[in-house]
């Protein structure tokens, strides 16, 4: 009847890439949302407190790579939405209910041939996430040190602390762009919410892109 009809639908869904799909979704909708505006925080924070200025003409800058993030994050938005669907209908396929019910003597030649296909796509997104894991952890880091650095210019009297985009490779070795304790854009920068609402929105950019790999070890053993 309708019960057991429901019972065998229910029992058909490959819950555990559906919870895979679930991470990899939350994983790369934080990593997008919050480092698309985190980029853009961070743009506000160099031009407004470091007084860092884009480059005449055709020159790649900190802001040019920053706009090419950003469209590398809206890439990275679509394909990887395209990709879970991809891998859900993969995993309703590959599910022990739908093999009980056509038998492994169904399965073709073609159909192993896509299987190790996305075997072997999903194992390279999650050496690519691991990169991206560890390249977002760079911003993490530096905007540590310099709410590090905020706070031990209220905590330590007359300590004059400074912060030099040039160990970051943010400007060049020729350009001086630094914030002390003693300026007064630096007080500005450490009271205003700019500053911490960027280095939380990095972290939580960290978090999607570590929630993304962990997503793509669990399809790795799925497959």
């Amino acid at each position: 009847g309708c019960f057991e009809c429901c019972i065998k639908c229910l029992g058909g869904i490959p819950y555990a890439s559906l919870i895979a799909t679930i991470l990899l979704y939350a994983g790369v909708a934080l990593f997008c949302g919050c480092g698309h505006e985190a980029l853009s925080g961070t743009v506000n924070i160099l031009q407004t407190y470091f007084d860092v200025t884009r480059a005449a003409g055709d020159v790649i800058d900190v802001f040019t790579m920053i706009d090419i993030f950003k469209y590398v994050i809206y890439g990275v938005a679509a394909a990887f939405f395209v990709y879970g669907i991809l891998l859900m209908v993969e995993g309703f396929f590959t599910t022990g209910a739908i093999k009980d019910l056509y038998g492994d003597f169904k399965i073709t030649t073609c159909g192993r041939c896509v299987s190790a296909w996305f075997i072997m796509l999903t194992y390279i997104f999650m050496l690519a996430w691991l990169g991206v894991t560890a390249f977002t952890s760079l911003p993490v880091y530096m905007y540590f040190n310099l709410w590090t650095i905020c706070r031990n210019a209220t905590v330590v009297d007359g300590a004059n602390l400074c912060l030099d985009l040039r160990q970051y490779g943010i400007v060049t070795i020729g350009e001086e762009k630094k914030v002390c304790t003693t300026s007064e854009s630096f007080v500005k920068m450490c009271d205003s919410n700019e500053l911490n609402m960027t280095f939380h929105l990095f972290i939580v950019a960290l978090a999607g892109a570590g929630a993304a790999v962990i997503a793509m070890v669990s399809y790795s053993t799925l497959l």
